[in-house]
C-alpha cells in the first residue's frame, strides 16, 4: 500500500510520519487497498491547540474517509485508523452477507 502524507502549513517530522505509516500498517491487510492519502493540519483557531487528521483509504468502488481531530497529532492519528478499521470490517462483513445471500 502507498502511503502519501501531506502537511498544510507545517513540516510534518520523520517520528510523525512513521508512527502514521506503522499504525495504517497494521489495518487489516487487504489486497484491495490501492493507497492511503493522509492530510494533516492544524485548525484555524491557533489559540485552541486542536490537531486535524483525514484519511481517504482508496479502494475499488467507495473510498474509506475519515476526520478526526484531537490536541496532539498522535491522537488523532489513533482515532482516525481506529474508525477507518471499523469502516474496513462493516464493508467486509457486508461483503461476506451478500456473497452467503447469493449462495442460499
Amino acid at each position: 500500500m502507498d502511503v502519501i502524507i501531506s502537511s498544510l502549513g507545517f513540516t510534518a517530522g520523520e517520528k510523525l510520519e512513521s508512527y502514521i505509516k506503522e499504525k495504517l500498517e497494521k489495518l487489516t491487510p487487504s489486497e484491495h487497498i490501492i493507497r492511503a492519502n493522509v492530510t494533516l493540519f492544524v485548525g484555524p483557531d491557533r489559540s485552541t491547540p486542536n490537531t486535524y487528521v483525514e484519511i481517504r483509504l482508496e479502494v475499488p468502488g467507495n473510498d474509506h474517509f475519515v476526520k478526526e481531530h484531537s490536541v496532539e497529532f498522535e491522537q488523532a492519528v489513533d482515532a482516525a485508523v481506529n474508525k477507518i478499521q471499523a469502516m474496513i470490517r462493516k464493508a467486509k462483513d457486508k461483503q461476506v452477507d451478500h456473497y452467503q445471500g447469493k449462495t442460499k
